[in-house]
C-alpha cells in the first residue's frame, strides 16, 4: 500500500477498533462552520487528499466514503484515485446524503465518532436518534503528528460607516426583543463585522479565529492564543479595551459557555457540536441575525465597493492586455504564469489586501472544472486557439471582489462559440432582470438558466452568492440557485452572477460579475427592484454568434463595454487604453 492517504485511513481504522468506533465522520470544516478553514482544519484534505472547499468523509472498518457536490465531480475522481475513497455525489436528484447511507450501512445504535469541534450542531441532532454518538474534539491529532497551531495573525481595525457601538445597540436590542439575554457569535465573518476588525487567520478570509459573547452590559471577545507582538493588534486590542470589550484566551470559551445562566442566542449554522453540548441554559437557536444585516451594505461600504471593482478592473484589463500581446509575441504563457502575473497586477493596486480566494487560471479540459486547481508545476500552456478561462478577485482595504472571465485566446470551434454566446446570454438576461420586492433568488435563477434550457445546457452550481465588504467573497443569506432559500433580494446586497457551461474534457465558460439589488420606481402593482453591474471589464465580443442574440441582450452588452471604457481608459496606459476602445467597440 504506497498511497499516504490510503495509509492514513489504515491508520484511522487501527484507532477505530482500539476505541470501539464503528463509523468516524469528518468534515472539511473547522470549529466556526467556515467555508475556508485554517490550515489546522483541513482535515478531510490531511485524511483523502481531496483540496475541494465542500466535502465530508466518513469511515468505517470496511468502507471509505467522501460527499461532495457537482462543482467537484472531476477534481474528487482525480484526486481520490488510488486512496480507497469512493465518490458519493450531492444536489443530484439520486442523491443518498450521509445519515440516510449511515442508517443503510451500520445497526442501529451503533457508534459513530466524529471531531465534535468541526460538526455543525444541527447536523448532528439526525444522527443522534439513530446512532450513539461520540464527540472527540481534535479526533486526529493522535495521527496527525505534525498538526498546524491555530493560527494568530495581526489584526487590524477598520472604519465602514457603522461604529462598534451602533453595532452593539442594534445587537442588543434584536435579544430585548426576542427575549435573550446575550448571543452567541461563532461566525468568523459575523464577528469581525460586529467588531470592525479584520485579521489573517484564513487565506484569502479577512478573520479572525475566535468567539464573541454579546451581553446586555459586557462583550467579551475569546480571541487571544500567545504573546501579541505586532503593534497593530496591540493598538486594536487598545481601542477594543477602552470601548469595554473583555478580550479572553480563545479555549476559555468552552467553559463560559458551560456556565452560563440566563437564555442564550445562538446561530444554529455555526455552533460546533462539542459547544452546544456544553450548555445548560435556554437557547434560542436561529441564523444569526447578523448575517442579514451586514448583508445589506450601507452607502460607504457601496462606495468601497464601486472603487474596489474600478480598480480591480485596472488590473484585469492590464492582465489581459498582457496575456494577448504576450501570446501574439511568441511567449510561453502557462496557466500559472497567468495566474502569478494576474496576481502581481492586482497587488500593485492601493489598498490590496490579498487574493479573496485561489485564482483558477484554466484553458481547455481544465476550465471543465468550475473550481479548477492551477498547477504550480507542469501547468499547461496557453496557445492562440481555444477558451482561457480565469476566476479570480481580491481583497481591498474598502471591498471585496470576484469576476471570472472567459477569453478566446485566438480561433474557437462553433461549439465553443455557441456555448459561450449561449452563457452570456443568460448572463446579460439575469443582469437585465426586474423583480417586485419579496423575491428570492430560488425564484429568480431560471432567468440565467432559460438560454441554457432552451439549447439543452445546464450547470450544477448555484447562479449567484453573496458578497462582503473587505469580508468573505462568499456569504449569506441571500444567494441565488436552484435551492430553496426564501431569503428575499434586498436593496444594498451585493451578489455574483455566474451561469457557466463545463464540458469534461473540451473546456468550460463561466461569465461572472458582482451585481448590486437596487430599488426601481415604483408602480401601482408595488415595488420594483433590478441589478446595477458592479464589475468592470469587457466581454470579449469576438467569440460571440451575434444571430444567437436578442436585440436588448446586444444592447445590454454594447453599454456595458461602453462604460467600462468610459471608466477604465483614463485610468490605463495610452496603449492599453487603445487596445480596451477596440475590445470594447459596439457589435
Amino acid at each position: 500500500m504506497d498511497n499516504v492517504y490510503a495509509k492514513r485511513i489504515e491508520n484511522l481504522r487501527a484507532l477505530m477498533r482500539a476505541k470501539a468506533w464503528d463509523a468516524v465522520i469528518l468534515t472539511g470544516s473547522d470549529p466556526h462552520g467556515s467555508e475556508y478553514p485554517a490550515c489546522r482544519w483541513k482535515q478531510v484534505e490531511w485524511l483523502t487528499g481531496f483540496t475541494g472547499e465542500a466535502g465530508d468523509v466518513v469511515i468505517t472498518l470496511d468502507h471509505a466514503g467522501l460527499w461532495t457536490d457537482t462543482r467537484y465531480f472531476i477534481q474528487a475522481n482525480i484526486q481520490l484515485e488510488g486512496t480507497g475513497v469512493v465518490l458519493h455525489k450531492t444536489r443530484i436528484p439520486e442523491q443518498v446524503l450521509i445519515p440516510q447511507w449511515l442508517g443503510e450501512t451500520l445497526a442501529a445504535d451503533s457508534i459513530v465518532a466524529v471531531d465534535g469541534l468541526c460538526q455543525n450542531a444541527a447536523d448532528m441532532a439526525e444522527l443522534s436518534e439513530n446512532f450513539q454518538l461520540v464527540s472527540v474534539p481534535d479526533l486526529l491529532d493522535v495521527l496527525w503528528t505534525d498538526r498546524p497551531l491555530i493560527p494568530q495573525t495581526p489584526i487590524i481595525s477598520v472604519s465602514p460607516g457603522e461604529s462598534l457601538e451602533e453595532k452593539l445597540s442594534w445587537l442588543r436590542a434584536v435579544l430585548a426583543e426576542k427575549g435573550c439575554d446575550a448571543a452567541l457569535v461563532s461566525g468568523l465573518d459575523g464577528i469581525a463585522w460586529l467588531l470592525n476588525v479584520r485579521g489573517e487567520d484564513i487565506d484569502y478570509n479577512p478573520f479572525v479565529i475566535s468567539y464573541l459573547l454579546v451581553g446586555e452590559d459586557y462583550v467579551k471577545w475569546f480571541v487571544l492564543k500567545g504573546e501579541i507582538e505586532d503593534p497593530d493588534t496591540s493598538a486594536t486590542f487598545d481601542s477594543l479595551l477602552s470601548q469595554g470589550i473583555e478580550l479572553l484566551p480563545y479555549e476559555d470559551a468552552a467553559l463560559a459557555l458551560s456556565e452560563f445562566e440566563g437564555t442564550l442566542l445562538v446561530d444554529s449554522g455555526t455552533l460546533n457540536y462539542h459547544l452546544s453540548s456544553l450548555l445548560s441554559c435556554r437557547t434560542v437557536s436561529e441564523q444569526s441575525p447578523v448575517n442579514l444585516r451586514k448583508a445589506v451594505k450601507n452607502p460607504v461600504e457601496l462606495e468601497g465597493m464601486r472603487r474596489a471593482h474600478i480598480v480591480d478592473g485596472v488590473a484585469m484589463e492590464k492582465f489581459l492586455y498582457w496575456l494577448e500581446r504576450s501570446l501574439d509575441n511568441g511567449k510561453i504563457i502557462t496557466e500559472w504564469d497567468a495566474s502569478v502575473k494576474l496576481g502581481q497586477l492586482r497587488a500593485a493596486g492601493e489598498g490590496y489586501m490579498g487574493d479573496s480566494f485561489e485564482t483558477i487560471a484554466a484553458y481547455g479540459p481544465g476550465a471543465a472544472l468550475p473550481h479548477y486547481i492551477t498547477p504550480r508545476e507542469n501547468a499547461p500552456i496557453l496557445h492562440q486557439q481555444g477558451l482561457f478561462l480565469c476566476d479570480s478577485g481580491a481583497q481591498y482595504l474598502y471591498g471585496t471582489t470576484d469576476i471570472t472571465r472567459t477569453v478566446p485566446l485566438g480561433e474557437c470551434s462553433r461549439l465553443e462559440m455557441e456555448d459561450y454566446t449561449i452563457d452570456l446570454k443568460g448572463h446579460i438576461d439575469l443582469s437585465m432582470a426586474v423583480f417586485p420586492a419579496g423575491t428570492a433568488g430560488c425564484q429568480i435563477d431560471a432567468i440565467a438558466r432559460e438560454p441554457l434550457w432552451k439549447a439543452g445546457r445546464n450547470f450544477g452550481h448555484g447562479t449567484g452568492h453573496g458578497v462582503g465588504y473587505f469580508l468573505g467573497v462568499h456569504e449569506g443569506p441571500q444567494d441565488i440557485r436552484q435551492n430553496f432559500n426564501t431569503q428575499p433580494l434586498l436593496p444594498g446586497m451585493i451578489i455574483s452572477n455566474e451561469p457557466g457551461i463545463y464540458r469534461e474534457g473540451m473546456h468550460g465558460i463561466r461569465h461572472e460579475n458582482l451585481v448590486l439589488v437596487t430599488e426601481l420606481p415604483a408602480t401601482e402593482f408595488g415595488r420594483w427592484y433590478g441589478f446595477d453591474t458592479l464589475t468592470l471589464c469587457h466581454f470579449d465580443t469576438s467569440a460571440i454568434l451575434k444571430e444567437m442574440m436578442s436585440p436588448s441582450e446586444l444592447e445590454w452588452l454594447n453599454a456595458y463595454n461602453s462604460r467600462v471604457y468610459e471608466t477604465l481608459a483614463p485610468l490605463l496606459p495610452a496603449e492599453i487604453a487603445e487596445w480596451l476602445k477596440v475590445k470594447t467597440a459596439a457589435i
